[in-house]
Formats: structure tokens, sequence, C-alpha cells
């Protein structure tokens, strides 16, 4: 399928309707779920249910549980019946290695043995890193600590540097689910408004899933201006993408102390390749910048700072500040505890960096992109991305609250810091959605997300099933389904790990496999993969129950409005 003109392409598209090309992907893969459904005995005749599977987050947790869940789908026979693939954070790192390959549903187990090789033995060189990091620095205007994660965190988690673009899988997978991709608006998020919080991104358009503002997904992130783009910008590529959806795999300490890390061996790296070349001033403001890393390091980990201050002293003096302002700021960073400032260190850090970018004008770029890295960890600035409501009327975007029309850029950051899980991508009212099946690899409370979707959806009158959950002092079994109503799709809920696959060690299995890893063993990859698929295996004969009760369902309904 050819990639629409370039007055097709810029057009924003305010509404609710499905793109041409998902309409077009959906009706072609109905036949293969209705051959795939009588195969099993489940005539379905014009009933065909649309079937969606959920990945949640939870880092390469998710990444391999997604896998093995689908391999068994694909052993059993299941797999074509599924009309949509959705995930979030890790899960989304699995989607972007299967959709890869075209059509990968039809040879899914040995796409499943290469992926287990690569996150087992793979590795990206540091080399390969800092130059596809430079790349997103050079070629874009809104740099954000979403490309550095993607690059240097990311890419060392899945073993790989995906350059291919989400639009290149346009017409290549006619034999497989479609793909949504989900994020949030951090803005969104932030000021409470639960609609418009939820983005979507597929290979066709991105949008509020829920408000029905969309883009062509080949200008997602270009510049806009009145519904008009006025300025391209380059196409993201899949290992942005992960590193968009996937970002909030820990806490913010740890992954500011990741980042702060990562920026140590970038410093490191410049100060040794580049010795000869550099001058004495800008060998010593090498050195600032990785005692500055230092010092934030102390006040993340709340460490005695007293040899990193002597450190910076000695850099500054005479040579380096001979105005002696840093070193005036430097006298400040100290509570009478004995601890760092953290609102003095941002302060102090800003001015490091804002001076020695005056001083390195013309000095490598990689100079100047590891300021702006620590600039932009001081601000904490995540998926900056060119806003194309900017600047659009009111009266033209119905649903769409007037706060985020206003803004030139928006952030975009991992789902999971709002709902570990796609569901409000599949209920849009447009693609319904018979039945969800929500593979749950979250940390913690396995019923968490089905828990709030319920909540929210309750808030925002939108069909969901009643959500009663068991007692919290139980472990979990491996198949809950809390079947809907009217027009609410029954909810099939499978937590990874659970009282029939872990037999009464659901503890120890959470403990083997955190969800800030970098990486796992092929032992563990495998016993990760074997567990998530015997969640599918066990519950083969209910998972096909649910769908021919929906499938009932259906046909009363239609019997019902057909009387």
């Amino acid at each position: 399928m050819a990639k629409p003109s370039c007055c097709e392409s810029t057009k924003v598209k305010i509404g609710h309707s499905l793109s041409e090309a998902e309409k077009q992907h959906v009706a072609r893969r109905r036949k293969t779920v209705q051959q795939c459904l009588e195969q099993h005995g489940l005539d379905c005749e014009d009933e065909v249910p649309n079937i969606a599977v959920l990945g949640s987050g939870g880092g390469l947790r998710a990444m391999v549980g997604l896998l093995g869940s689908l391999s068994q789908l694909k052993e059993d026979e299941l797999l074509n019946c599924i009309m949509y693939l959705s995930g979030v954070s890790g899960s989304t790192w699995c989607m972007a290695s299967l959709y890869k390959e075209p059509d990968w549903s039809t040879k899914l187990l040995a796409m499943r043995d290469d992926i287990v090789q690569r996150l087992a033995d793979g590795s990206v060189s540091w080399s390969e890193m800092e130059q596809k990091l430079m790349k997103y620095y050079l070629e874009q205007d809104n740099f954000s600590l979403t490309d550095v994660w993607a690059a240097l965190i990311v890419s060392r988690m899945v073993k790989e540097i995906d350059e291919h673009t989400l639009t290149e899988q346009r017409g290549k997978h006619t034999n497989d689910p479609y793909s949504v991709y989900t994020v949030i608006d951090k803005q969104c998020t932030q000021n409470g408004l639960n609609a418009d919080v939820c983005f979507e991104i597929t290979p066709d358009e991105s949008g509020y899933s829920l408000d029905g503002a969309f883009v062509d997904s080949s200008c997602w992130g270009s510049k806009f201006e009145n519904g008009k783009k006025i300025k391209d910008q380059p196409e993201m590529d899949m290992l942005y993408l992960q590193g968009l959806c996937g970002s909030a795999i820990a806490d913010m300490k740890e992954v500011r102390e990741e980042l702060y890390e990562a920026l140590k061996h970038l410093i490191t790296r410049n100060t040794e390749e580049r010795y000869e070349l550099q001058t004495r001033k800008a060998q010593d403001g090498l050195q600032v910048l990785l005692t500055l890393v230092e010092l934030n390091l102390c006040a993340l980990r709340e460490e005695d700072p007293t040899t990193h201050l002597k450190t910076m002293n000695d850099l500054l003096k005479d040579t380096f500040d001979p105005t002696g302002r840093m070193n005036l700021h430097l006298e400040k960073l100290m509570t009478s505890e004995g601890m760092i400032s953290k609102p003095e260190l941002k302060e102090y850090t800003l001015c490091v960096c804002n001076s020695l970018l005056a001083e390195w004008q013309n000095y490598w770029d990689e100079y100047r992109l590891i300021l702006t890295i620590i600039k932009k960890m001081s601000y904490w600035n995540w998926g900056t991305t060119y806003n194309y409501l900017y600047k659009m009327k009111v009266s033209s975007v119905e649903g769409v609250d007037p706060s985020v029309l206003d803004s030139e850029t928006r952030d975009y950051e991992d789902a999971g810091l709002f709902l570990n899980s796609s569901y409000f991508s599949v209920l849009r009212q447009e693609r319904h959605i018979d039945l969800i099946i929500s593979l749950d690899f979250s940390a913690g409370n396995p019923f968490e997300t089905v828990v709030k979707t319920a909540k929210l959806c309750k808030g925002l009158h939108i069909p969901f099933p009643e959500v009663v959950v068991p007692a919290e002092d139980t472990e979990p079994q491996d198949f809950y389904v809390f079947r809907g109503y009217g027009k609410a799709p029954t909810v099939i809920h499978i937590p990874l790990f659970n009282a029939v696959n872990c037999k009464g060690e659901v503890e120890k299995w959470e403990k083997r496999y955190q969800t800030f890893q970098m990486s796992y063993s092929c032992e563990m990859i495998t016993d990760l993969l074997e567990k998530a698929a015997l969640n599918i295996k066990n519950n083969k004969e209910k998972l096909l129950k649910e769908i021919e009760n929906v499938i009932d369902g259906k046909k009363g309904k239609k019997e019902k409005k057909l009387g």
C-alpha cells in the first residue's frame, strides 16, 4: 500500500471514524478470523467477533511475557482469531520486534527463537548508541530525554537499534492483527483531563483516542499551525517509539540514576577519545561536567558530596571560572544538615551548563550534546513533540480541551504512568470490540489496571463490565472473566504470575523478574516464556467458550433487532 499523497497526509482529521486503511485491514482480517473460529467448531456466520489482545507494561518482563503468550496462541491455533493487538510500555517492545517482519504471525515460532537469541546474546556497542543519539540530536527540533532513553537505555535492553519507521509497515501485515501503540499526553494527565490523556499510534494515524483528533502517522512530530503542516520533521523510528512507549519501567530515582551513569560513560568516552585534540580548558570543562553529574548522583543517593565539591572547586579555580560566579553558586549547595540542596543544585547545574554552552559554541557537537542532556535532566523534559492541533479553532475541534490547542508542543510519555494497559485504544466505539483479552504483566497488584479502567470508564460514560476482584490475601488465579452486557465488551483478565502456573510461589517469581532489569539470561527468558505460555495453554477451552458466548450474544442481539 502506497503512502498517502502530500495533501492527504498533511491533513488533520477531526472526527471519530477509523482511517480507511484500518477499515480495509479489519475487513480483510475478518475473513481470517471467521475461518479460524470455524476450524474450532464456532459458527459465527455474519457475526464475526472483534477480539483485541492487550499487553500491559512491565519492561523486559512484559516484552518476553507477551512473546510467550502470542506464541502459545499460535501453537493452539488461536492467534488468527485476534483482530487487534494493542500495547503499552514493555509490551510495545515485543510488538516492535514482531511487526518488523511482514506477516509475522505466519512464522511466529521461528521469530520467537530469533528474538530470544538476540535478547540473551545480542549487544549494541557504545559507539553505535552514541552515533544514534547524535543523529537524534542533530536532525530534529524537539530533542528530549526520550531520545537519550531510547538510544542509551532501550537499545541496550532490547539489544538492537531499529531504524525502521512505523509507516513502512503499511500493507505488509495483511495476515496479522492490526497494531496499536499507546502513550499519554503529560500535560493532560497533570491537568486531570482524563478524556484527553490517551494517545494512540498506528501505522496509519496517530491521535487522541477518545477525542477524535488524528494526523497521518508519517506527519506526527512535524510542525503544524491551524491544521496545516508548516515544517517537516523526520518521522520517528521504531527505536524512538519504543523509548517513548517504554520510559516508565522504574521510579524516577532509578531512571535518573541510569541516565546519569550513561552520561558519565559518554563524558569519559569523549575525554579519552579526543584527549590529544583538546585544549586544557576543554579537558577541564569535561571534568567539570563529570563532577557535576557526580554531584547530582550524590543528591539522588543522599551521599556525602565533599570529595566532588572539592574537585569542582579545584577545577573552577583561576583558570576556568575567573569571575568566581560558579564558585559563588557552589557555596550555596549545602544544607545545614550537610546534604546537597536539590533546588540549589538544579540552579547551579543550569548555571554551569549555560556558561559552558557559551564557551563551547565552536566545539564538537558531542560536547554540546552532553550539555544539552544535562540541561534536559534538570528540566526533566520527555517526549517533546510539535502539537499538530496548535492554534486550531475551538469551534472546529469539538471535544478537545481548549488548553490542548494553545501549546506549540506537547510532551508524550509512557502510558504506564496513567494506566498500565491500553484499554482506551480498543474501547473506541468505532472499533466495536466484543472481547478483550488482557494480558497483565504488571508488578504489584495484578488487578490494578482493570479496576482503574472500570472506574475511569464510569466517569467517562464508556461501556465497561463491572469488575469484582478477589480478596487481597489470596494469590491470583490464571483466568478471570468480567462479562459485558449491553454495549460493554467482555474482558478476560490473565495475570502473568498466578497460583496455577507458579504453584504457591508467586512472590518468588515476581522477585526474580524485576521491572527495571537491563537483561535476562537465556534460562530466565525460557522460563518466563513457559510461564506466559501456560496461561494460554491451560485456558484454551475457556477462551473458546468465552468467544462462543460472545458470538451467541451477537446473534441474540441481531435476532432481537430483527424481531
